[in-house]
């Protein structure tokens, strides 16, 4: 039930109302290295996946609990195949940032430097003090905040009634959602 636009994100409209920094530079396909903080479930993949999506790259994902440096050195490989190939550019999600290590991290300052991939790191623990500060220095922080009740029946009300969401949905009484919603 991912949403397959800028538009169906739901929450997090201080950094992707219309006209903002954030969702200009998206939609003319020129978006920035960033670290995405925020709490679990307020959306940091799945606009991550929307960022590539929308400025028409490839996305590549890691989390840094399970990756290395080889890894990453894969994903820049790929990378600079495709830019000079066909100058597609490459989104490189890497979640869980804060564990990398400063050697791991260093790793990824060239690449980002010379724009060979758009970062996009994601954390649920304050950037300023897991990451490292050669790379945070090239990138924008952005602080997503936890999707209110509201939100989250909005999204609960769209999997049951969507073409893509739950196929044969169950009837719910009304206030059902509004208590999941709430928990």
């Amino acid at each position: 039930m991912r949403p397959v636009s800028l538009e169906e994100f739901v929450g997090q409209e201080h950094l992707l109302k219309p006209g903002s920094a954030l969702r200009a530079a998206v939609e003319q396909g020129r978006p920035h290295s960033m670290v995405l903080y925020g709490p679990p479930g307020s959306g940091k993949t799945t606009l991550a996946r929307l960022i590539a999506v929308t400025s028409r790259a490839a996305f590549e994902e890691l989390s840094a609990v399970n990756a290395g440096r080889q890894e990453v050195r894969e994903i820049l490989e790929r990378a600079g195949y495709r830019r000079s190939t066909g100058g597609e550019g490459t989104v490189m999600f890497l979640d869980e940032i804060h564990r990398f290590n400063k050697a791991q991290q260093d790793t990824l300052l060239p690449a980002v430097e010379e724009g060979l991939v758009t970062l996009v790191g994601a954390t649920t623990e304050n950037p300023y003090f897991e990451v490292n500060s050669a790379l945070l220095s090239r990138c924008r922080v952005y602080e997503l905040s936890p999707l209110g009740e509201e939100r989250v029946t909005e999204l609960l009300r769209r999997a049951l009634t969507s073409e893509r969401g739950i196929t044969d949905p169950p009837r719910v009484e009304p206030g059902v959602l509004e208590f999941l919603a709430a928990r």
